[in-house]
This record gives structure tokens, C-alpha cells and sequence, in this order.
């Protein structure tokens, strides 16, 4: 174990003296045991009960987000409470307390499923960076293995905010299923025509049934280009956080349990809760309150 002085080594061997003896520990790390009692006597310094605090304010913040957030999410939160603090400090707390984010894995796609005629171009290419909601919306389909086999997830997110205003899960990933995940964003959303919808090219996305929706309701399609996943690279996060904060290490007996986390992730998490880096550390609804 590495310390880097004398005060280090203090800490540890009070914070371990209830399973090991003092005076063994003094010696095993070559400190005098009267050292360390002369160290037990000083008054705390400001700085210790300040970082005391601190801690506590960043272990409440760190259960509140799941554990999934790391250093730079936990300091944007405590900035956004009034705490001004380093970023790099927030690191070192962190360490020292064994607190870390879920590190996101990726998860491969099928790739039989890219193999499908492309109906549409990427028109989302040549434009620019929404100024409001229901101008741009991203739409994907991931899968997800339970005890009762794999499960499929599509998802519809606006671009603006990043907000998740579309779902649906089912054991197969037919156009009905993404067109359910449609409806249910067209139903909370209401957008007037001109809308554009942007997917990879799934069959699912490409049948003529999701597109006679798009149609009917003024929504223009935009497509990946062949083998270029990052097209839809938000989407991708998306899933890569969604799993790796929600779903890896848990088990799930099938479907509808599955739905239960799914909805409490969408509804309690990601949409009014979960600081979004790439939207200037700040959720999904606070940008659209602000904007």
C-alpha cells in the first residue's frame, strides 16, 4: 500500500487499530507508537473537517444518482448546489473513499441486422444543432437478455434535450415495436409537421409500416449511412449508459420486471435527474424549462 507521508499512514492505522494491535502496526509500517498518539491529540484542522463534509455531501450525491456517477458528474452536482470546490479534489475524495461511476461496456449489435435496403439518406448530416424541441428526434433498438430470453428496447429521444419521450420492450424486434415507441412520443409530444426522425436501417425502421407512420403524422425520415453506427452516436450513449448505470450486474426474470427498472430509470433517473455532459451538465427537463 502506497502513502504519501507520515499523516496517511496515521489515518490508516487508526481507521484498522479495532482488528489489528497499535503497536504491531507502528512497526509493520515503521512509525513511533508515541508519533501516533501525539498525532491522536491534535485538534482536527479546517481543512479536515472541510473535506469531512464534503465527503459526505459527495457519498449523498454518488447514492442519489445510483452510483453511476463519477468525479466530473459529482462535481458539476456540487456546483450546481452552490458548492465551489476543484474538480481534482472531488477526483482524490473519491479515491480515497473507494467511489467510482459505472464504467460503460459496450455491447455489440447483431450485424445481421444492418443488412437491410437503406429507403433514406442521412439528412441529419448537413444540419444544425437543434434550437428547440420536437425538431429532431433519434429513435434505436437495443436488445436485453432476462431469465425468460432476450428482450428488445426501442427508444425515441429528442435531440434538443436529450430527453427520452418514447419507449416500448417486447421479445422481438418487428416494426410493431418501434412503431409503439413512436406512438407513445407523438402522444406526449404532439409535434406539428416537420418534424424529422433520424434511425439506423433496421428493417424495423425501414418497413413500410413505420413509414406510412412517419407520413401520416408530417415526421421526414433520415437514415444511417451503410456501416456508419456513429451516425446515430447518441443514441449509442444512450444505451451504453443505460446499461451499464441500470442494467449490467442485475438479473431479471423477464419482460415486465424489466419494464418496471426501464420506467423507473426513464421517469426517476435520466429525464429530470441525470446531469448530461453534453448538455452543459444539466438534465433532460431542466434544459427544456430553461429553453
Amino acid at each position: 500500500m502506497h502513502f504519501k507521508g507520515k499523516t496517511d499512514i496515521f489515518r490508516f492505522i487508526a481507521q484498522n487499530s479495532q482488528d489489528f494491535s497499535i503497536q504491531m502496526m507502528c512497526e509493520k509500517y515503521k512509525v513511533s507508537r508515541s508519533g501516533f498518539y501525539a498525532w491522536q491529540r491534535r485538534p482536527v484542522s479546517a481543512r479536515t473537517v472541510s473535506d469531512g463534509q464534503l465527503c459526505e455531501q459527495i457519498k449523498a450525491i454518488h447514492k442519489s444518482s445510483h452510483e453511476a456517477y463519477g468525479s466530473p458528474r459529482i462535481y458539476a452536482a456540487l456546483r450546481q448546489q452552490g458548492l465551489h470546490c476543484g474538480r481534482n479534489k472531488v477526483a482524490q475524495l473519491m479515491r480515497q473513499m473507494g467511489l467510482a461511476g459505472r464504467a460503460s461496456r459496450l455491447y455489440w449489435r447483431n450485424a445481421g441486422s444492418h443488412a437491410f435496403f437503406q429507403r433514406h439518406g442521412n439528412e441529419k448530416l448537413g444540419m444544425t444543432e437543434p434550437t428547440s424541441i420536437n425538431q429532431l428526434w433519434v429513435g434505436d433498438v437495443t436488445f436485453i437478455k432476462t431469465g425468460n430470453g432476450w428482450q428488445f428496447l426501442a427508444v425515441v429521444m429528442d435531440m434538443f434535450s436529450r430527453r427520452i419521450v418514447g419507449w416500448a420492450l417486447d421479445n422481438h424486434r418487428k416494426a410493431s415495436l418501434t412503431c409503439t415507441a413512436l406512438k407513445m412520443a407523438i402522444k406526449q409530444r404532439k409535434p406539428t409537421a416537420g418534424l424529422w426522425f433520424h434511425s439506423d436501417r433496421g428493417i424495423e425502421y425501414a418497413a413500410l409500416e413505420y413509414q406510412a407512420l412517419l407520413r401520416q403524422h408530417g415526421i421526414q425520415p433520415s437514415m444511417n449511412r451503410p456501416r456508419q453506427c456513429t451516425d446515430n452516436a447518441h443514441m449509442e450513449s444512450f444505451f451504453h449508459s443505460f446499461k451499464s448505470e441500470w442494467i449490467h450486474g442485475n438479473r431479471f426474470k423477464g419482460g415486465e420486471d424489466l419494464k418496471v427498472a426501464i420506467k423507473q430509470y426513464i421517469d426517476d433517473f435520466y429525464n429530470p435527474v441525470r446531469l448530461h455532459s453534453g448538455i452543459g451538465y444539466q438534465s433532460p427537463i431542466s434544459v427544456e424549462m430553461i429553453g
